[in-house]
Order: C-alpha cells, then structure tokens, then sequence
C-alpha cells in the first residue's frame, strides 16, 4: 500500500496538485494572450510575480523530496519534475534580460504535467549507501545539467518555429516579440555550455564516487553509456560552434539529439525500471 505523507496537517499530494494546477493556469494565460495572436510585447510585472507562486512552492517540495526526507527516493518521476523546477528557474532569471515571449506557455505547460509526478510515481528506495552528501551531491550536479539542456532543448525548438515562419513571411504572435535569431542562438550556446558544464562535473563525480556510493568501479550499463553518448554530441557540437561556425538547423538537430540521449539516460531507464520491471536502482 501507497504511504500518504503529511506535511503540516495536510496531505503532500495536494501541494504537488496545487502547483500543478497553478502552472496550468500559467500556461492557459500565456497561451491564449500569446499564441492566440492577442501578444503582449512584453511580460507584465504582476506575470513575473505571478510565475514566483507555483516556483516558490514547486521549490519546497523539491528541497522536501531531496532533503528533507531520511530515505531518499528519486526515480524517473522525481527527476522530471526537478528538471521542470530547474527548467521555470532558468526561465524565469533569463526573462529578466531576455524577451522570451514565446517560451512561457510551453515550459509552464509541460510543469504542469511534471511537476506532480513524483506523488504518483513515489519511486522505490534507494540503497543506504546512495544516503550520503557524495550522492546527493552528484545528483544535484545531473539535474542541474538535464534543466541546463531542457531550456536548450526548448530554445532549438522555438527557433526552429522561428526559422520556418521567416521563410513563410514576416513573424507574428509571440515570435514577433522574440529576440533576434541570432541572439537566440547566442544564448542557445550559453545554455549548452552550461549544462555541459555540469554534465562533465556530473560524471566525474559518478567516476569518483562509484567505489565510495557502491563498492565497485563505475560501470558502462545503459545509463552510463547514453550519458556518454550525449557528453560526445554536445562536445562535439561545441567544438563544431567554436571552430567551424556550426549554426542554424545543423546547431538545433545535435542539440536535440543530445538531449534526447541525455533524456534515454536516466529518465527512459529509470522509468522502465521502475514501471515496467518494478527494479529499485541496481
């Protein structure tokens, strides 16, 4: 049987629905006065503090989940919804030197959906020897790095939208109100660096750390091997940006490659584990 977890007399599941429900609205609000063609030029201050509502609460539950609880449980549910949180908290600080017009309603959206997953997919324990700050410190250090390529993942997508209007006419709606493509793409290769960053930081640590959190050295299973497998598409995009000039569509499809692998990674192995085989981390 599922256990309930209260927290100051009120069942934690409803706070997950709470702010939910609020990105929901969020993204309703930004769809219909943005994409409906009724665009805004710029974000409102009452939006900007409205956005910190769902943020601030989707932020507790996650400090709750990864740190406040003795057994940590972090499965495919519980990284989606941290890769969202990571995900409105980039936008968020980006808006306030960026007009990103375009991204609220698809990045509160998928919130929406994400955010309350791990209330109904708790995940299953982790081992006692993932309870330790080496751990917790690696897996702050990967979902920094999946919400750094999940707002990179966003951006190729909004510009590639942007790319095949501009052939079709002039921009309009949200896109109108939208950077430049090339400053988009500017920060689209900051974002990148970023979370490539972290990534390489990421596994390292898992290099370092796998005798110490599991007794033996780090292993090539198929977690491993698409986390490589996206290290090497966004290094080789870097090195393709600064060296070659690589932009436009060739940019966007080796960013979205790399995050699809990156996504296969941990979410498509933690979620078939978990939902389908009903295995706890080997």
């Amino acid at each position: 049987m599922k256990t309930v977890v209260y927290t100051a007399g009120m069942p934690v599941i409803l706070l997950y629905a709470a702010a939910s429900l609020l990105y929901a609205a969020l993204a309703f609000h930004f769809w219909r006065t943005r994409w409906r063609g009724r665009s805004m030029p710029h974000i409102a201050s009452w939006e900007r503090a409205a956005i910190l509502a769902p943020l601030a609460l989707h932020t507790w539950l996650v400090w709750e989940m990864l740190f406040a609880q003795v057994e940590l449980r972090f499965g495919f549910g519980q990284a989606l919804s941290v890769m969202l949180w990571l995900s409105v908290l980039l936008y968020w600080t980006e808006s306030l030197f960026f007009q990103l017009e375009g991204m609220q309603a698809p990045i509160f959206a998928l919130a929406a959906v994400c955010t309350p997953l791990p209330a109904i997919f708790p995940g299953l324990a982790t081992p006692g020897s993932t309870h330790t700050t080496e751990f917790r410190l690696h897996l702050a250090l990967a979902m920094i790095a999946y919400g750094m390529f999940t707002i990179a993942a966003l951006h190729a997508l909004l510009m590639t939208l942007m790319e095949r209007r501009l052939h079709g006419g002039a921009l309009a709606g949200p896109f109108a109100v939208l950077p430049p493509l090339l400053t988009m793409e500017r920060l689209l290769f900051r974002v990148i660096l970023a979370g490539f960053v972290f990534l390489t930081l990421t596994l390292a640590t898992g290099i370092v750390f796998s005798e110490t959190l599991f007794g033996r050295a780090m292993r090539f299973d198929h977690k491993t091997v698409f986390a490589v497998i996206s290290w090497f598409i966004f290094a080789a995009l870097l090195f393709g940006r600064y060296f070659y000039g690589w932009r436009g569509r060739t940019a966007l499809r080796w960013t979205l490659a790399g995050f699809v692998a990156l996504l296969l990674a941990y979410v498509g192995s933690r979620f078939v584990l978990e939902v389908i085989l009903r295995r706890g981390i080997p």
